[in-house]
């Protein structure tokens, strides 16, 4: 196999792609674990070792059909459509900056989505993905970011122009010139990220939700230094420790081993009240962005729902609720007794059904600052 393979390279040498010997002996390296008899392994080891420059891709699968399939114009039927779902997965979201400029006109970032296949996966809801396209969703969550919007702290910071002058600054200027007058130096308010707290139902009613929520909360604590997770189902749980692994599948076990009521009942109000108690008041939520992820579905006192949301609203910046059952539905009415008794404490109202609206939450969350307090949407 070893001289197919460098057959192969002076085949592509041939065609006019600057493959080397080091390029050939690392091909041949990469297909050392891999079956030989595969054409997708034979392909992409091919392609990710000897193809440099995105105009040489073309020239590359002439000669990969030409050397491999003996001439053919065209890819085997299962093998292009191998090829395209490998490719389509790969899709990647235009990360923005998670740290503050220091600018002092700089807009907020936005989040940017480069086209491709996976669109149409984007709009369908978890719960009726085929195990395989809910694989491709989550390679593309993997790498989405959240960037919480800023709010001016006490702390002044040098400015270059602004209304408030920097009286220190500028007398040791001032001494330093020998006491010649100089320039005047300015300060303006420090920025900073608010804390995001997300708070994601792992009741049985949100199986077919819950796995994805959690890899996008693992997304989201990548992201922000002050994120904080919790879950909860009958009792709350912090996992917030269990989520800071590196790789995502082992966030997820170590999470599902720290839940003890995973797929159980739903206590909304007592989960939300122990929230508060425990660590709303200890200032973990205060000035942040919180998220609550569920349906609404709860078994517990409405009353103590209603307080706890009231409490929260107000240790609060912004209140976001996230519930699959909204959909893309813009006239939704809350139908479930939870949902309905937290309503007029939520700020933000979206679903959390599919990437896309996933997507929605991630573009609109930097511009929460500007949404005026009580507005549904």
């Amino acid at each position: 196999m070893v001289d197919a393979l460098v057959a192969f390279g002076r085949a592509l040498r041939a065609a006019g792609l600057p493959v080397g010997s080091g390029d050939v002996l690392t091909y041949c390296q990469a297909m050392a674990p891999l079956d030989p008899s595969d054409l997708l392994d034979l392909y992409w080891a091919g392609r990710t070792t000897m193809v440099t420059r995105r105009e040489h891709i073309a020239i590359y699968d002439r000669v990969f059909r030409s050397f491999f399939l003996d001439g053919a114009e065209e890819l085997p039927e299962p093998v292009r459509r191998a090829l395209t779902t490998v490719a389509t997965s790969e899709s990647v979201l235009d990360v923005p900056a998670t740290e503050p400029g220091t600018g002092p006109h700089e807009r907020p970032a936005r989040l940017g989505l480069v086209g491709s296949d996976a669109e149409v996966l984007r709009g369908k809801a978890f719960a009726a993905c085929t195990p395989d396209e809910l694989a491709s969703l989550r390679r593309i969550m993997a790498r989405m970011r959240l960037v919480p919007p800023r709010r001016r702290t006490r702390r002044r910071i040098v400015a270059r122009d602004g209304r408030v002058p920097d009286p220190r600054r500028t007398v040791r200027e001032t001494m330093r010139m020998h006491g010649e007058p100089s320039r005047l130096f300015w300060r303006r308010r420090r920025l900073r990220r608010r804390p995001l707290v997300l708070i994601l139902d792992v009741s049985g009613s949100m199986a077919d939700y819950s796995r994805n929520l959690l890899q996008f909360a693992h997304s989201a604590l990548r992201a922000s230094t002050r994120a904080e997770v919790f879950c909860f189902g009958t009792r709350l749980t912090r996992i917030t420790k269990a989520l800071e692994r590196r790789r995502v599948d082992d966030a997820l076990a170590q999470a599902a081993r720290t839940v003890f009521d995973w797929e159980g009942g739903t206590r909304i109000g007592d989960s939300l009240d122990t929230f508060v108690r425990g660590w709303g008041r200890r200032g973990v939520c205060r000035a942040g962005i919180v998220v609550i992820c569920s349906d609404g579905l709860d078994r517990g006192d409405p009353q103590v729902l209603s307080t706890a949301m009231e409490r929260l609203a107000r240790l609060a910046h912004r209140v976001v609720w996230l519930n699959p059952h909204k959909g893309a539905n813009r006239d939704f009415q809350p139908s479930t007794l939870g949902m309905m008794v937290a309503a007029p404490h939520v700020d933000v109202l979206l679903s959390g059904d599919s990437l896309r609206s996933l997507e929605e939450f991630a573009s609109v969350l930097p511009e929460l600052d500007a949404t005026r307090r009580g507005t549904v949407r």
